[in-house]
């Protein structure tokens, strides 16, 4: 196969990879040749290396996305490869998700991954009957030529491209996440009863509330509070009340092995993906109005300025009073006792005691001096076809902040109490950004006239000052990425080196047993360590919590993706028919093949390619993060307001392209130029 011709501009030496190694196809190139990274690359050491893979000899099926292989490799330029199949490292082969197309000559396969930048052949006899523009899965077929687009057979039906559910279908697919419950796993739920008191604690007495959003679909957490001055004057007890899913999902258990390989539930506009049976995580599991369930429990004490003075936690019995909302909490709060009385609910509700205990604990954040990112989530509207009706920011409210504060707390209380028991502890760890990342953020915020102190022992608050300064300012949005992006990722660990964002020394999940399997582990150890009953941590658990910690770290991060894609692709459908409609964006990231940028009102992202840029020589500066016209002197950086317009929105895989309108070409201006 001819070496594919280097384009790249010069990068600094990398080691060579070493001639034999392990390959994770991604996607194919424009002549339908897969293209592949090294299994297992950890990009703290940056981008990976592109390997471009020689066709699969003939009689032998192509490769696909999500293969591995074992490969020998021939360097052909700088971070570029030319891999030759060694050994396929699976007995079946990869499949492809896309959707079906017919045409005149031949069929063809469209890859909804985005990275394929090929379609596949669907032989006569090999479609399974699939209809035009049907989402389907396939597999590659033995193919005897070795260039040109490979064949495929479809091997799987998955539903129409135009279904209210289409989108969600493909995301799911692609990311491989478990959607079907094995049967004995959705047996054990639909025995799950009611929990009896027992030996527990009894909180039905309790005001306590479920506070959420309009559209959640399941309530794992309620919280109390009241004045309480016997540890502190001024200070307050707190009660946080999680589900007891431990009680229903036992070490070994089919439902616990259905849980582990899931480890998260996973959340799109349309649908959820649950970690759980709906019978547990939507009855059993879930904290009803008025409805006794189990809960495990951690009472608090805190001083008046938010400091936690003592803990207690148990298995209880438990009854909310109130299914209630973040927009009718803080309604509540903001229209004073008069709201109290006008509202539909007749228990007492502990409205005031929580805000007064939270401004307390936002007085202790404070001091403790956290990085407060705000980056506010999108929500995508749907109608009841499922079309996207609009993309709105959700908003952030003091009762968000509230919920989240007393969830710190209970997690960092459950953290300290495993370490006082020696229990096992699934921690939540957080490191400091790397001296690379740190340095890119310096570049980055000087050219903003922004200094940081020097040296890497950087402390969140310093982070967080930078994020002050451009409080109110168009680019603090911009600002606010950059600097989540420059953030080492969180994940679960059996060591503690403590959360750098939240500026904690130890940290655990415990409040979300419904949805994360960490949180589930941290339940178990907590009742074997305080001899809570049964439902405990196994010691096979104990012994593989390292394994474990890497298996749902991975399964987040999975979760995470997959979320993000199904949102690109409901902007992308929201934005299919405004192609070339003009939009305000601006540049959110520089590189020098292409400019990304985002589109100000419904958040959506996607690229301007240099080849549409005014005819000049880019010259890429990654320090000042700019594009420059070695003719011209045009600048295009970072965080630039522009004009833009879109030329192509492809829902099946996401994408979106856009060109950059030159300034003699918007309404109401007039070129520079004399």
């Amino acid at each position: 196969m001819p070496a594919k011709r280097d384009t790249s501009a010069r990068r600094p030496q990398r080691e060579h990879l070493p001639e034999a190694t392990v390959l994770l196809i991604t996607g194919t190139d424009p002549d339908g040749d897969a293209v592949a990274r090294p299994a297992g690359w950890d990009t703290a050491n940056g981008p990976p290396p592109q390997v471009f893979m020689h066709p699969e000899p003939p009689g032998q099926p192509a490769l696909a996305p999500g293969e591995r292989v074992l490969a020998r490799l021939k360097p052909i330029g700088a971070g570029r490869y030319e891999g030759r199949t060694m050994r396929r490292l699976a007995e079946a082969p990869g499949r492809i998700l896309g959707v079906f197309r017919p045409g005149a000559r031949e069929n063809r396969l469209v890859p909804t991954d985005r990275r394929a930048k090929a379609e596949w052949i669907v032989p006569p006899g090999e479609d399974a009957g699939a209809t035009p523009g049907e989402i389907v899965l396939a597999e590659p077929l033995p193919h005897h030529h070795r260039y040109g687009l490979k064949p495929v057979r479809v091997i799987e039906r998955l539903g129409n491209m135009g279904d209210a559910r289409s989108v969600s279908l493909i995301v799911i697919h692609t990311h491989d996440i478990p959607e079907r419950f094995p049967d004995d796993a959705l047996a054990a739920a639909n025995h799950a009863g009611a929990t009896t008191l027992g030996r527990r604690t009894d909180l039905r007495g309790v005001p306590l509330v479920t506070i959420d959003g309009e559209d959640a679909r399941d309530f794992d957490d309620a919280v109390f509070a009241e004045a309480d001055d016997s540890l502190s004057p001024g200070g307050f007890r707190l009660i946080v009340a999680i589900a007891d899913v431990a009680h229903y999902v036992h070490p070994g258990s089919a439902l616990d092995r259905a849980a582990r390989q899931r480890g998260n539930s996973v959340y799109f506009p349309d649908r959820v993906v649950p970690m759980l049976p709906e019978a547990l995580s939507n009855d059993w599991c879930s904290l009803r109005p008025n409805e006794d369930r189990g809960c495990m429990f951690v009472e608090l004490q805190i001083d008046a300025g938010g400091r936690k003075l003592a803990h207690r936690f148990g298995r209880g019995l438990m009854r909310s009073v109130a299914r209630l909302t973040y927009t009718q909490v803080q309604a509540m709060h903001d229209g004073g006792a008069r709201s109290y009385s006008s509202s539909p609910i007749h228990a007492p509700l502990p409205i005031p005691s929580l805000y007064a205990a939270y401004r307390g604990l936002l007085e202790a954040r404070t001091a403790r001096g956290t990085l407060d990112l705000d980056l506010p989530e999108r929500q995508v509207m749907l109608d009841p076809e499922g079309k996207v009706t609009g993309v709105t920011p959700r908003p952030r409210l003091d009762s968000h902040r509230l919920i989240e504060e007393f969830m710190i707390l209970a997690n960092v209380a459950a953290a300290e109490e495993l370490e006082k028991l020696r229990q096992p502890c699934m921690y939540r760890v957080h490191a400091p950004p790397s001296e690379e990342k740190l340095q890119s953020l310096r570049d980055f915020l000087h050219a903003l006239g922004i200094t940081l102190p020097p040296g890497n022992a950087i402390h969140p608050r310093d982070l967080d000052r930078a994020l002050r300064r451009v409080g109110g300012t168009p680019e603090e949005r911009l600002v606010n990425e950059v600097m989540l992006r420059s953030q080492s990722q969180a994940a679960y660990s059996a060591d503690n080196i403590g959360h750098f964002g939240l500026a904690l020394p130890r940290y655990v999940h415990f409040t979300s047993p419904i949805r994360r399997y960490a949180d589930l582990l941290v339940h178990r150890a907590l009742v074997s360590g305080l001899h809570l009953g049964a439902g405990g941590l196994a010691p096979e658990d104990a012994a593989q919590f390292a394994a474990t910690a890497e298996h749902v770290t991975a399964t987040e991060r999975r979760a995470q993706l997959a979320e993000r894609d199904a949102l690109d692709r409901y902007l992308a459908a929201y934005m299919a028919d405004k192609t070339g409609a003009h939009f305000a964006g601006r540049i959110s990231g520089v590189t020098r093949f292409a400019l990304f940028v985002t589109v100000t009102e419904s958040g959506a992202s996607g690229i301007v390619p240099i080849a549409t840029l005014p005819g000049d020589y880019w010259q890429h500066d990654p320090r000042e993060q700019t594009l420059t016209g070695r003719r011209t002197r045009r600048v295009y950086r970072l965080a630039q307001e522009v004009e833009l317009r879109l030329t192509e929105a492809s829902p099946v895989t996401g994408g979106l392209v856009f060109d950059i309108v030159p300034e003699t070409q918007q309404p109401g201006k007039r070129s520079r130029r004399r």
